[in-house]
């Protein structure tokens, strides 16, 4: 990895420090992880800490109460920030920290960013507030003929995006997975939402996501919004930005958008944190990402990456048993004749993805149905997940509005075990897209206890109430309409794969 030219990042800490009076007064994280853990703060020099979470409820809260106390810096990293429920509390909490002192940094990719551009320039308007966009060509900035004319001369650069997902407090606590920041990520929209998977990290292995996530704030592909947006940038006012302030604080402290039962986990959070602490696994954790735009780009659509290489090295090194969920499932080239190999030297390869009934992209639908017989000639053992699988009581228990309208669950999460020894969390779907355009990031972990964890979660969801066994004589996409099987047919068919 290339070392980031760190004097943006400087610059942000010392002008935070400048009006961090309040949030000094307060118990840093480090302070509070060292009065409830004796040994972590020893241990931290030197390992990590790791903790899965696997429901959305714990990973919003646990973003929300690291955001609630960070008192020096959170850095924000991800493809999707929409202006939902989630995205705009989320923002709130940001802004909460920046007006007590915490520099906040957002990298946001512009492929499917859905907030106005005033709202994004008012947020960054703080002073201690920075928001960057990523590659931003389709969206931040460009009207429709621009977009129309990138998409055809500009179509790799349109199509290579920031797929990553972070978010680091203090340099002390990060987290990384497959959630974005929106209501069907964190089990929490009423009609559709992802059965998803993050990772809580403590210690050593921060320090490798915050140097990642500097690399990307300072290379050529992180655009300031006001760069961007420059015309409207110097329309604003102080006035705008007071407004729009007390217009997010409104929104959180009404109970009606800050669910009560939401609000409440968050201020008991410190009630069962050291627990948390104690039940976090301590040991060498390896943090994976892509350097800013992938690769060289010489390859046309192709190029890899090193997030690529690693997870390559990591199977051909196993052994017994590769177990892999991943949303979207389409192999890149050579994906089927490795795992064909491995299943020959004796290793058991089994797969959780969607259905047609429950994937959210029929276009990768229609590229991993095209591959399905494939697959299944090659050994590999296939689950698709149900639309209204038996987990979705787990998941949404605690929220009986959203239990009413029994909304529809998709797979998320891109996790892996090999060997029931070596684990993946991370953003990186088994698709062409993650393998040679998007960058990625995730973390590898040699770990028993995390391994057997993790297996248990994925063999849950293949459990016969909540997925599908696709075998050659049996698929379930007659679970579905006819024209819903139409379209992922007409995508089957389309010469499509290197962008899905």
């Amino acid at each position: 990895m290339r070392l980031a030219n760190n004097r943006p990042a400087t610059l942000c800490v010392l002008l935070c420090m400048l009006s961090a009076t309040s949030a000094l007064q307060a118990q840093s994280l480090n302070e509070w992880v060292t009065s409830n853990c004796a040994d972590c703060t020893t241990r931290m020099a030197s390992q990590t800490g790791a903790y899965i979470l696997e429901k959305g409820e714990e990973a919003l809260v646990g973003r929300a109460w690291l955001a609630k106390h960070a008192t020096q810096s959170i850095d924000i990293q991800y493809f999707i920030w929409s202006t939902d429920n989630i995205g705009i509390l989320a923002a709130e909490q940001l802004l909460s920290a920046a007006e007590r002192g915490v520099c906040v940094r957002v990298l946001v990719d512009d492929f499917i960013i859905d907030a106005e551009d005033r709202t994004l320039l008012l947020l960054s308007a703080h002073p201690n507030v920075q928001i960057r966009i990523y590659n931003p060509n389709f969206v931040v900035g460009v009207g429709f003929w621009d977009k129309l004319k990138n998409s055809i001369t500009q179509f790799r650069a349109v199509n290579q995006r920031m797929h990553d997902k972070t978010a680091i407090f203090d340099n002390i606590a990060g987290i990384t997975g497959g959630r974005n920041m929106a209501d069907e990520y964190f089990d929490f929209d009423h009609e559709y939402n992802f059965r998803d998977r993050d990772i809580l990290l403590l210690g050593s292995a921060v320090g490798d996501m915050q140097e990642n996530f500097d690399e990307f704030w300072d290379s050529e592909y992180a655009i300031p919004v006001e760069r961007i947006l420059e015309d409207d940038a110097a329309e604003i006012s102080g006035a705008d930005v007071a407004r729009r302030s007390a217009e997010l604080h409104a929104y959180a402290g009404d109970p009606a958008n800050f669910a009560p039962e939401v609000r409440q986990a968050i201020e008991t959070t410190p009630r069962y944190f050291p627990a948390l602490l104690q039940a976090m696994v301590w040991g060498d954790v390896q943090f994976i990402s892509d350097v800013p735009g992938k690769n060289e780009g010489t390859s046309g659509l192709g190029g890899s990456g090193e997030s690529t290489q690693q997870l390559i090295s990591a199977v051909q090194g196993a052994r017994k048993s590769i177990l892999i969920q991943s949303p979207y499932l389409i192999m890149p080239d050579g994906g089927i004749e490795l795992f064909e190999q491995l299943i020959k030297r004796g290793v058991r390869v089994r797969i959780s993805t969607n259905s047609l009934a429950s994937t959210d992209n029929i276009p990768a639908f229609g590229g991993y149905s095209g591959q399905r017989d494939d697959l299944l000639d090659a050994g590999i053992e296939l689950y698709e997940f149900k639309p209204s699988p038996a987990i979705q009581d787990e998941l949404i228990e605690n929220y009986p509005r959203i239990v009413a309208n029994d909304p529809v669950f998709a797979i998320h999460a891109k996790s892996m075990v090999i060997d029931e020894q070596i684990i993946f969390v991370g953003t990186f779907n088994l698709d062409p897209r993650s393998t040679n355009l998007n960058t990625e990031v995730g973390v590898l972990i040699e770990n028993h206890e995390l391994a057997r964890q993790l297996s248990t979660s994925i063999e849950r969801d293949m459990r016969p109430e909540n997925s599908w066994h696709t075998t050659a004589d049996f698929d379930p996409d007659s679970e579905v309409g006819y024209g819903k099987r139409i379209r992922a047919w007409m995508y089957s068919v389309l010469p499509m794969d290197p962008i899905l």
